[in-house]
């Protein structure tokens, strides 16, 4: 038994030194295979308009659906459900052929949709003190009689369930250098990547999520937009270069998908932060529980587009949206109540951390990211 100790470690020492040596070579192997890639400096700008044309009706329809339930915003004037309707599902490429049933169904639900609930409000008065039967407009913003502002349920909710989902469609076919310039498009930046939404300055200054992700980055060269931008710029130079690139395609395309949900929590943190200021300024005038109720809107509506977009496509659940949504008083399944963020402020103001901790524990943010979310980068820069 002692002799055959020997003959025996020996012997699985060879194998696992064997299999060890098999599995280095295979590492190497696939390294090997993965070509190098020079990454230039800027983004490769030929062709993007001419590619991003066709999209370019979607993103007006897109506008003027906006634009109609702003009208809404404005003492007596009513906006029928009707025109929402309209502008939101006419041509043979609308907005409603590109938006995730599930947001579908919530737009246009009869009598209760988004549609129909701002229809109602239009025309009306709002107080979150003496809430009418149908809402109505308050210090300029337009609310439902829970104070929920639907407009931004429509505009906030579509830049996930229409332009994010639309997005992910064109990556599910064979992806051209022609698709990354769409991707671009929808997401609201251009080739220059000005990093800047302020349109007095800039006259293709960043939109749709794209401004958001300004807003939150520092211009340092590490933050969301930056990241975003640095994305792209391999996404598209890997598109070039044809299918022996497709690694860095593939892991390019994973961190715009990635950032372009990130950005929509850092806003709905952002916003958070924004609604606690507000509640605790010792301010109680129309002007700031107006304002509160449209940041508390936004930041669900934001949160609320993502819900049914494809598991492997987001990082977020269902059932978080759903926490998070239901800590913001405006809950996907029943009325809303985010009128009593100003008429019960001590009760309610705790749910904002609750919803800023849960978001920060889904995506990884760290501290420092989550302080630095409370800015607006670009007013607070001047860029």
């Amino acid at each position: 038994m002692h002799k055959l100790y020997p003959i025996w470690r020996s012997t699985i020492l060879l194998a696992t030194g064997l299999a060890l040596a098999i599995a280095s070579c295979k590492t190497e192997s696939e390294e090997d295979l993965k070509p190098s890639m020079a990454i230039p400096l800027v983004y490769d700008s030929v062709g993007f308009v001419y590619n991003s044309e066709p999209l370019q009706p979607l993103l007006r329809q897109f506008t003027a659906l906006i634009q109609e339930a702003e009208r809404g915003t404005q003492r007596g004037v009513y906006v029928s459900e009707e025109s929402l309707n309209a502008a939101f599902s006419q041509g043979s490429f609308s907005l409603q052929s590109v938006t995730s049933p599930y947001y579908t169904s919530r737009l246009q639900a009869w009598n209760n949709g988004f549609f129909a609930e701002l229809s109602k409000a239009s025309g009306n008065s709002f107080h979150p003190f003496d809430r009418s039967w149908e809402g109505g407009v308050y210090a300029g913003h337009l609310f439902d009689e829970y104070g929920l502002e639907i407009q931004q349920m429509i505009e906030k909710g579509m830049y996930a369930a229409t332009l994010y989902n639309y997005a992910l469609s064109l990556t599910n076919t064979e992806m051209r250098p022609a698709t990354a310039d769409q991707l671009l498009f929808l997401y609201g930046a251009n080739p220059v990547f000005i990093n800047s939404d302020n349109t007095a300055v800039y006259a293709n200054a960043d939109r749709l999520m794209a401004a958001n992700a300004a807003r939150r980055d520092d211009a340092t060269g590490t933050g969301l937009y930056s990241q975003t931008r640095q994305a792209f710029i391999t996404l598209k130079t890997a598109l070039d270069l044809g299918e022996d690139y497709n690694a860095y395609r593939d892991e390019a395309l994973a961190t715009i998908k990635l950032n372009w949900e990130k950005t929509s929590a850092a806003t709905v943190i952002h916003n958070s932060h924004e609604v606690g200021l507000r509640l605790t300024s010792g301010r109680s005038d129309d002007q700031t529980r107006a304002e509160v109720m449209h940041l508390v809107s936004e930041a669900a509506g934001l949160l609320h587009g993502w819900r049914t977009i494809d598991a492997q496509n987001k990082r977020i659940t269902d059932s978080q949206i759903d926490e998070v949504l239901t800590l913001l008083n405006a809950p996907y399944d029943r009325s809303a109540a985010v009128y009593r963020f100003v008429t019960n402020t001590a009760e309610e103001l705790p749910k904002l951390a609750e919803a800023v901790a849960k978001l920060q524990g889904i995506y990884g943010f760290t501290n420092d990211e989550v302080e630095s979310f409370r800015r607006n980068y670009v007013a607070d820069q001047g860029r």
